[in-house]
């Protein structure tokens, strides 16, 4: 009975997970004028968010396309590996009864994320070669 209660936590994130995934799928954000929004910022702004890509990185992962999803956003694609690989082992965890150990109690992980996120946000905004492939 613990390791059911254990794991409820984890099986309603994967639940809905799978049904974001299955809402990504539904609504197509490569398809121009799609029920997702355009992002705000490059809307506004005319440049890309870090997160810009994301729902058709989503999208192209659903549907097996990897290659598309690291054109799509590749900082995400990472971020997302890096989170499925914490989900499992926090599932492990709570399936043991073992504390986690937290990527909090080192100095270096925030500041690493910073400066990835903001140098992503600076090299992706440059219009000139070879920066331009990576625009979306």
């Amino acid at each position: 009975m613990r390791t059911r209660r254990a794991l409820a936590a984890p099986m309603a994130i994967a639940v809905g997970a799978v049904a974001v995934c299955a809402a990504v799928a539904w609504a197509d954000p490569t398809t121009p004028g799609g029920v997702i929004p355009p992002c705000p910022t490059y809307s506004l702004f005319g440049i890309l968010c870090p997160g810009c890509g994301s729902s058709r990185m989503l999208y192209s992962l659903v549907h097996l396309d990897v290659p598309a999803a690291l054109h799509y956003n590749a900082l995400g694609l990472v971020a997302l590996a890096v989170l499925t690989v914490s989900f499992g082992l926090w599932t492990w965890s709570r399936a043991r009864g073992t504390p986690m150990p937290r990527w909090t109690r080192y100095r270096w992980p925030p500041h690493l994320v910073l400066i990835l996120t903001a140098m992503w946000f600076v090299v992706r905004n440059i219009p000139v070669a070879p920066f331009t492939a990576l625009r979306i």
